[in-house]
């Protein structure tokens, strides 16, 4: 998929309380938490969108109070890697 442009009237942010300087990447990373939150995308997109690593996401998620998508399978993955971890040391 091909990169998207968006365009926002400046006079919509003219008002936010974001150094001119940083404008472009804290959109980027609110816009991945919004849509991350709702379950539009997933974490690895979200990463994409916000421009940083899995990490740095993890943490922002942390300081918006944004819980991660953890379900059953996601655990299920997580014990089955663990296994097969423990039994190749």
């Amino acid at each position: 998929m091909n990169d998207i442009l968006m365009q926002i009237p400046g006079e919509a942010l003219a008002s936010a309380k974001i150094p001119r300087s940083q404008l472009d990447a804290e959109l980027k990373k609110q816009l991945a938490l919004q849509l991350y939150r709702v379950g539009m995308v997933s974490g690895a997109g979200a990463c994409r969108i916000a421009g940083g690593g899995k990490l740095e996401f993890q943490y922002l998620l942390g300081e918006a109070g944004i819980c991660q998508q953890y379900g059953v399978e996601d655990f299920q993955e997580d014990q089955e890697n663990l296994r097969a971890w423990q039994a190749s040391r």
